[in-house]
């Protein structure tokens, strides 16, 4: 009889050929696993069942339901035994629904809707609320057989359930982000302490919200640099916090603090007298609001006493005074050349070097240049040369040049100091010496007759000021001020023996770049010099040689004083020792340039004869 119910059933489910059909269920007293074969046959699927599972199955249907509905139920009766089903390519398979997530469920993209009457994986993202916290306000709604865990490092939920339970989780996690949507608002603060002010209003939002429901509690964050409050919570409790805020932002006289702003780089005289100068000018609704700012030089330091907003601006303006200072290494070479000696040493190379002055030594360097030159002077070696400015060829003729003169006695290297300039502060280099000059006598006549005479100590010789003002990198603005002071007598050739002295004075300025070289000219010493010719041998015989046998005669000598500047520019400190070591590598190359250029002249002028 059993085996006859169980026909007619399979008979009247297959009436149909429609993709999904209404049937007829009604039966009782079915074994369960006569109903995993009876759906296998009506659904078309692959059953594998490795368990025997005990049971009957009953089910009263008053109304058709759709084929597809059958594995519902199937699924349904099977939980009720603790198995269901899980797909495995085109087989179905019996097994024991704890291990069900151990049997490659299909997993589900996030966010995607779930459908269908299997087991499935998805992740669910949690937002505005820990994810543990949420886990466990909704763990009692998965079935008794899923697998929850999270994940603290996304806020991620992920679940193995069924869908219509997956899909339940979901609607309900929504509702809590729905809730919990906190918003944030920054509240700028124009006349209080924002940071007192924080305070403030941290314990009014304890009072007037409750601290024991999570969603009510509303943070208050100080923010220096906006000068602002940063408000986090409900829309609803937000805006009111703000009213407070605008209520409670109002000027304070009694809020003047003190900081002192030690400085590394500037000097704290000269940044307060700025301060104090910007200040003066400024204008104060209340007067009380007007800062004090003085300095200590003990600790080389700015103190400044007022408001805390107004003292953070004046922060950001001693930031900006304190920046490291540029820094200019100027290299000087300061080198008398004689005029006669220098036309002379023209005549026998056949250069134009009569002309001693700074455009004359520029066209004394076009004879050295480095077009045809290989070896040392070669463009490898001088293109490695770039990193120190306009070390170039030219740069080496000029150097070549004065070496030249001073190697064949027309030229004589008076100093070669190099000054450490900073940035728009003056520095002076002083080459000369000191001497005696009378300022009157005093003649006694009580006791013994004497004669008391006063002097004072002048300085004779050339000043050298230098300026610089950086503009970039690679520019600098010299302003140069050369003094030259010359002794012209002694005293010995004149009455009153008192020393007469001279004095020539170059003020100028020029733009350079980095490493570009400048020849200052124009500072002339003239004087007599007396020269005896005679006969070897004979002119050395007394009175008479002096008198038949040699010559006496004065000449008129001229020096020209030039000075050439060579600026470098630092932008910090630790450049320095970078420089100086490329200047080295400058040096070694100039001597071997020399050589080469001198050599080469040589062969010229022997050419020549």
């Amino acid at each position: 009889m059993k085996f006859v119910r169980t026909i007619l059933l399979v008979t009247l489910l297959t009436l149909s050929l429609s993709a999904r059909e209404q049937v007829n269920v009604n039966f009782s007293d079915l074994q369960i696993n006569d109903f995993i074969k009876l759906i296998s046959k009506i659904t078309h699927k692959n059953i594998l069942v490795n368990n025997k599972i005990n049971g009957i199955v009953n089910f009263v249907s008053t109304s058709p339901v759709y084929d597809d509905e059958l594995m519902g139920i199937l699924i349904s009766v099977l939980e009720s035994k603790g198995y269901t089903l899980v797909k495995n390519g085109s087989i179905y398979e019996v097994v024991r629904s704890t291990e069900a997530a151990k049997h490659n469920v299909n997993v589900m993209h996030q966010g995607k809707k779930l459908q269908g009457p299997l087991m499935v994986t998805q992740a669910i993202k949690v937002k505005g609320e820990n994810v543990d916290i949420v886990a466990a306000k909704i763990r009692y709604l998965i079935s008794k057989t899923a697998k929850l865990m999270t994940m603290k490092e996304s806020n991620t939920i992920l679940v193995t359930d069924y869908p219509k339970n997956i899909e339940t989780i979901k609607k309900v996690i929504e509702d809590i982000n729905a809730n919990n949507a906190n918003i944030v608002k920054i509240i700028e603060i124009k006349h209080a302490d924002a940071k007192k002010l924080q305070a403030k209003i941290a314990d009014i939002a304890k009072s007037i919200f409750n601290q024991k429901i999570v969603t009510d509690q509303v943070k208050v964050i100080y923010d220096e640099n906006t000068n602002g409050l940063i408000v986090v919570g409900l829309k609803k409790n937000v805006e009111k916090i703000v009213k407070i805020v605008k209520r409670l932002d109002v000027e304070s006289h009694a809020n003047n603090g003190i900081q002192i702003f030690a400085l590394k780089n500037s000097e704290a005289k000269a940044v307060a007298k700025s301060l104090n100068d910007i200040i003066a000018k400024q204008k104060f609704a209340d007067p009380s609001l007007k800062p004090n700012v003085s300095s200590s030089d003990e600790i080389n330091s700015v103190i400044a006493i007022g408001e805390p907003t107004i003292l953070k601006g004046l922060k950001v303006i001693i930031d900006e005074l304190d920046k490291e200072k540029y820094q200019v290494y100027v290299k000087a070479k300061i080198v008398e050349i004689n005029k006669n000696n220098a036309n002379d040493l023209g005549v026998k190379y056949g250069l134009a070097v009569g002309d001693v002055t700074s455009s004359g030594l520029y066209a004394l360097s076009a004879n050295f240049g480095a077009e045809s030159l290989t070896g040392a002077a070669s463009a490898a070696v001088l293109d490695a040369l770039g990193s120190i400015g306009s070390a170039s060829s030219s740069a080496l003729a000029l150097g070549a040049a004065i070496d030249f003169l001073e190697s064949n006695g027309a030229a004589k290297s008076v100093s070669n100091p190099s000054i450490l300039c900073v940035n728009n502060k003056e520095s002076s280099i002083y080459v000369g010496k000191t001497i005696s000059i009378s300022t009157g006598t005093v003649t006694t006549t009580a006791g013994l007759n004497g004669v008391t005479s006063s002097y004072k100590r002048e300085d004779v010789g050339l000043t050298l000021k230098i300026k610089p003002r950086v503009s970039s990198n690679d520019k600098v603005t010299l302003d140069v001020e050369a003094v030259l002071e010359n002794v012209l007598d002694d005293g010995s050739k004149n009455a009153t023996g008192q020393p007469v002295t001279s004095k020539q004075e170059v003020k100028t300025q020029a733009i350079l770049r980095h490493g570009e070289s400048i020849v200052i000219g124009g500072l002339v010493k003239t004087y007599e010099r007396d020269s005896i010719s005679k006969i070897p041998l004979l002119g050395d015989i007394p009175w008479i040689g002096e008198l038949l046998f040699a010559s006496k005669s004065t000449t008129e000598e001229k020096d020209n004083l030039v000075v050439i500047l060579t600026p470098y520019v630092i932008d910090k400190s630790e450049n320095l020792s970078e420089l100086q070591k490329n200047l080295g590598v400058l040096d070694r190359i100039q001597k071997e340039y020399n050589i080469e250029v001198f050599e080469s002249l040589e062969t010229k002028a022997k050419q020549k004869k």
